[in-house]
């Protein structure tokens, strides 16, 4: 059910839109007047300001218009700006074609090429601007002053609404309120609870319940203007194809999108994605590797390499080497097949025991000791997994994907966890913009799996976008 504070920030985005629309309008006529632009590039067409105004006037509505039709005004509490963003750009897009369209009709409006482009530019940065603004002001008024919180019922008895309540509770800023949680789908208890405390939202955190006891419960929250919602099974967030066989209809259940042309997308966007930041991070990368070999003369054993190769298992278990910027001490990188690294096995092994924070077959060593001054910084900042862009390049990662995982930690999967290696291995993925290292294993696992089963070209721009703002955060040694 929309809050009467959503109806309200509604009401007032639509005329601020207007206004930064207006604005981007006359922004874009005044840079194209402007005296040092018009030496580099005479007009070939003048108009008065008057007369621009008045296509203006015309043009601001047209674009409110697609803004409601694309659903920009369904303002929530805790809408994603990512996505709204991307809503406002392919909004505006639209809006942008159908000016063009009406310019070729009724060519008196005007004919300047800059002024379009500039204006449909200026238009989503300062339309997305003005909706950032508002949404910190909603996001302030929900978190101190409880204005437009969702009263939420949780159903359920089992370990996800423990982890759902507890989401909610920390993190105030997802805009919900639990009000109760009960077991099962009793719709009287439903009843006394909505007449004592109101309810916005049911969420069903038990996949157990009956097909006639959900029946009801979808009604009743349809009756009652009720959002609801489900933590589905793993059965229910499959992909799944609708055919004929025999005529018969027959399910068939699709491990990922990641099949034919989705994989030629996402090899294309990994090329030249990686591509871009090689040539981009190249001077960093430089850098940092005359750190590593200033400090290598200093170690004990003087000449190690700047980039270490780890063996990992990629996708369909087959090996290959990541590069990383080396940031142990040489003595302790372990090399099975060397003496010297035999003895850094097990020193890493007594590490593991008495240091690991992490749960299930993978190990995170806090304060881990073997590591170089250097090494320290970049780790923390992951600029030590630059090195991984050469990977991507050659096909053997993606830029977004589960991660890749040792062959002694593989050997220590479940059957089920051996999902993650139908798909390449990736720098980053939903784990890591979610929690990055400091997620339990099956946690981690159950992201990669969402992942792997909802591949979209968007998700993986979407994910990339997120990498960039988590890397600014330090991670928890």
């Amino acid at each position: 059910m929309k809050k009467k504070s959503e109806l309200i920030f509604s009401g007032i985005q639509l005329p601020i839109d207007a206004l930064m629309i207006f604005l981007a309008a006359i922004s874009a006529f005044a840079i194209r007047n402007i005296p040092e632009l018009l030496v580099l590039r005479p007009k070939l067409y003048v108009f008065s300001f008057n007369s621009y105004m008045k296509v203006v006037l015309l043009v601001v509505p047209i674009f409110l218009i697609i803004y409601a039709l694309e659903g920009l005004y369904n303002i929530k509490t805790t809408r994603k700006f990512w996505q709204e963003t991307f809503k406002v750009f392919s909004a505006t897009s639209i809006g942008l074609m159908t000016i063009i369209v009406a310019i070729f009709l009724k060519r008196e409006w005007f004919s300047s090429r800059f002024i379009i482009l500039a204006g449909w530019f200026l238009a989503v940065a300062y339309v997305t601007f003005g909706r950032w603004v508002l949404q910190k002001i909603q996001k302030n008024l929900l978190v101190k002053k409880g204005l437009g919180v969702h009263r939420v019922l949780l159903i359920g008895n089992n370990g996800k609404i423990t982890k759902v309540s507890q989401a909610i509770k920390n993190n105030p800023a997802l805009g919900y309120r639990i009000v109760s949680h009960i077991n099962n789908g009793s719709i009287r208890r439903i009843k006394e609870i909505k007449n004592e405390e109101g309810i916005d939202e049911i969420i069903l955190c038990d996949s157990t319940l009956t097909d006639d006891e959900q029946e009801k419960l979808i009604d009743y929250c349809a009756i009652n203007n009720i959002a609801f919602k489900f933590i589905p099974s793993t059965l229910q967030t499959t992909r799944l194809e609708m055919g004929i066989f025999n005529d018969e209809p027959i399910i068939e259940i699709k491990n990922t999108p990641l099949e034919g042309w989705g994989r030629i997308i996402k090899r294309a966007y990994d090329l030249i994605g990686s591509s871009v930041l090689i040539v981009i991070s190249s001077p960093i990368m430089l850098l940092i590797a005359i750190l590593i070999k200033i400090e290598s003369l200093s170690e004990s054993k003087k000449g190690g390499p700047i980039i270490y190769k780890n063996e990992r298992i990629g996708s369909n278990g087959k090996k290959f080497s990541v590069y990383k910027f080396r940031y142990l001490k040489w003595e302790f990188c372990t090399f099975s097949d060397t003496e010297d690294g035999k003895k850094a096995l097990e020193y890493e092994k007594e590490l593991i025991e008495k240091l690991s924070i992490r749960k299930g077959p993978l190990y995170k060593i806090k304060n881990d000791p073997r590591k170089t001054a250097i090494g320290s910084f970049i780790e923390k900042y992951s600029l030590d997994e630059l090195p991984q862009l050469f990977n991507v390049w050659k096909g053997e990662m993606s830029l977004i994907g589960p991660r890749p995982h040792q062959e002694r930690e593989v050997e220590k999967y479940n059957e089920y966890h051996r999902r993650l290696l139908t798909i390449k291995p990736g720098i980053s993925g939903m784990a890591q913009v979610s929690g990055r290292s400091d997620l339990d294993f099956e946690d981690e696992y159950k992201l990669d799996v969402y992942y792997i089963e909802n591949w979209t070209f968007w998700l993986d721009i979407l994910i990339s976008l997120k990498t960039i703002r988590a890397l600014f955060r330090k991670r928890r040694n």
